[in-house]
């Protein structure tokens, strides 16, 4: 009995969830992964500062934002809830991988990037994002950056994570 071979989309993106099994978030475990072509160089997930108490031991550091959404030429104030406690999956990701390796490289992230990962991660050196799982908060905005950019930006349609990895998002 044969086993179909997993395609590198679903095999980087697997990893990826893989990695953010080590979070503590409670909100969103968020798993990334640098690959360049079929080459793995770095993983990361979202997490306190090494260290320092996370989310499980001392709860969330939540903050609010508003911003200004113009629809229908009506401006509406939308209110915004972020932990702030835990460093992003992919900020983690940039802070223990090297520059050179990052030139021409792909990022495989379980989560659309949110506007703050995005602005780093166009100006790190990638040419291409995979993500599984939208951030609607920020989504508009970051997909406007990354046609900027020319970055590659795109859903990993049809994508099912690994059986047993926690996949859903409480907030």
């Amino acid at each position: 009995m044969s086993q179909q071979r997993k395609d590198w989309d679903t095999y980087f993106m697997d990893i990826a969830y893989m990695a953010s099994t080590r979070s503590r978030c409670s909100r969103r475990k968020v798993g990334a992964v640098l690959v360049q072509g079929k080459k793995l160089l770095g993983t990361a997930y979202n997490g306190a500062p090494s260290g320092v108490e996370d989310c499980s031991e001392a709860g969330c550091m939540l903050v609010e934002e508003y911003e200004v959404k113009v629809e229908n030429g009506e401006q509406k104030l939308i209110r915004k809830q972020r932990c702030v406690r835990t460093i992003h999956a992919e900020q983690n990701l940039l802070l223990f991988t090297d520059r050179h390796d990052r030139e021409g490289s792909t990022v495989y992230v379980t989560d659309q990037p949110c506007w703050t990962c995005a602005n780093m991660l166009a100006n790190s050196g990638i040419v291409e994002i995979v993500y599984d799982r939208p951030y609607p908060k920020d989504a508009e905005k970051v997909e406007e950056l990354m046609r900027k950019k020319k970055i590659k930006f795109r859903k990993l349609e049809g994508y099912r994570p690994p059986p047993g990895v926690e996949a859903d998002v409480t907030h």
